[in-house]
């Protein structure tokens, strides 16, 4: 049986795929703007290693799985093909199929870009390592896909046309408008990233803020940020666990996309430890991606993301965070979900990177440049489909009672 026959079989008549493979066999739609492309035996053996996501993810950073067009395109058409509408004699007939290549795929090794992290999960060491694998890929790479404010996180379009400069700009604005910052306090951010919210916090608000980041390129990049603006005697962002920041007693602290690395079984310890640095009635504003499906594990070790993209990133219904910060005595004062927002961030940076893809494969390699194109789209399939959330949750240390807040929480510009 060719490949194609096979592929025909699973997806059905109207895919609107063009398929191809390296047999010479054909399906689907000719001149379909999204074209499938199975180069080599190889290819095959790397999707039966580990069928599903991890598998299919392997074939295409190796390079042995083309994907012509749009990739959100393609995830969308591939997403809901299966086996399950297959006779149990079609069934039988792919398996004596793909029976040749599936003698050889132990010993085909998956692609370098690949990690497996080392040591205690989510111990300093174990943690660095896996900021380090994600964060330290190349700032000119991250200029590229993020574009000028170098935002790694959600933004908030303040409209449908807006940019993803003017939405990044509208999230770190609404941030600071939840945590009420004001002239002369003092703010943390953890998990500060290339500096964005503490060079924003400083230049519209006024306050003195320290950063703290688990990667060197992005301190260094920061400071550099920090300095050219004239800004070093009010900001300042270190390479540094956020754990290990020494003081105390800020009026504000910001965590925007950190949670996610965090591990469940840290979050009594990290809450805990984010409400000792705020002084009482200070607040705090976490921002961080949830899982919907409270069923799920938090963290799929033998998936695409984990094994490419995220090593040891735990994702959980926001339930289950909200339910340990107010065990660790911070109230929560004020939620929302922005995940179509986020599904319009990833949009943008896809397009990003679209646009200098040529240069990213240079900078960066094909594998990794072809890890981002592809967890870029699949994250932006997850929150257009309810898969997973993005919420930002307002807390204070509300000591004796005391929240420090009026009636009811004014977030408009002034």
């Amino acid at each position: 049986m060719k490949l194609a026959e096979l592929f025909a079989m699973v997806a059905g008549p109207a895919t609107g795929i063009e398929f191809t493979a390296y047999d010479g066999s054909k399906a689907g739609t000719p001149g379909a703007p999204i074209r499938l492309e199975v180069c080599s035996p190889r290819a095959v053996q790397l999707l039966l290693s580990s069928p599903g996501q991890l598998g299919l993810a392997r074939a295409y950073v190796a390079g042995e799985l083309a994907v012509d067009g749009d990739m959100y395109e393609a995830l969308s058409s591939l997403a809901d093909l299966g086996l399950g509408h297959l006779s149990w004699a079609d069934r039988a007939r792919v398996a004596r199929a793909l029976a040749p290549f599936a003698k050889g795929y132990r010993r085909v090794p998956p692609p370098p870009e690949e990690v497996r992290l080392r040591g205690f999960r989510h111990s300093k060491r174990r943690d660095g390592d896996a900021i380090h694998h994600h964060y330290d890929v190349s700032n000119r790479f991250y200029e590229w896909v993020l574009g000028p404010s170098m935002t790694y996180t959600c933004a908030v379009y303040p409209h449908a046309d807006a940019t993803l400069e003017q939405a990044q700009a509208e999230k770190y604005d609404l941030v600071c408008r939840k945590l009420d910052l004001q002239p002369g306090q003092r703010l943390l951010d953890v998990g500060c990233g290339w500096g964005g919210m503490v060079l924003h916090a400083v230049q519209h608000y006024g306050v003195r803020a320290i950063g703290a980041t688990l990667s060197r390129q992005q301190a260094e990049y920061a400071q550099r940020r920090i300095a050219d603006a004239g800004l070093t005697d009010r900001a300042e962002v270190r390479f540094q666990d956020y754990r290990d920041v020494p003081e105390r007693d800020f009026d504000a602290i910001s965590s925007i996309g950190l949670t996610e690395h965090i591990g469940v079984a840290n979050y009594p310890s990290y809450f805990k430890t984010l409400r000792a640095k705020l002084r009482p009635q200070g607040r705090l504003l976490n921002h961080c991606i949830t899982r919907t499906d409270p069923e799920a594990k938090a963290t799929y070790r033998h998936g695409f993301i984990n094994r490419y993209v995220f090593p040891d990133g735990e994702l959980v219904p926001v339930s289950r965070i909200m339910t340990a910060m107010e065990d660790e005595h911070l109230e929560v004062r004020h939620e929302e979900n922005l995940r179509e927002h986020y599904a319009l961030t990833l949009r943008d940076w896809g397009r990003n990177l679209d646009a200098h893809w040529d240069e990213a494969v240079a900078e960066v390699g094909a594998g990794k440049a072809r890890v981002w194109r592809l967890y870029m789209a699949a994250s932006r399939l997850g929150f257009d489909r309810n898969m997973i959330q993005l919420h930002q949750v307002l807390l204070t240390r509300s000591d004796d009672g005391l929240a420090g807040v009026p009636l009811r929480l004014g977030l408009d510009r002034a």
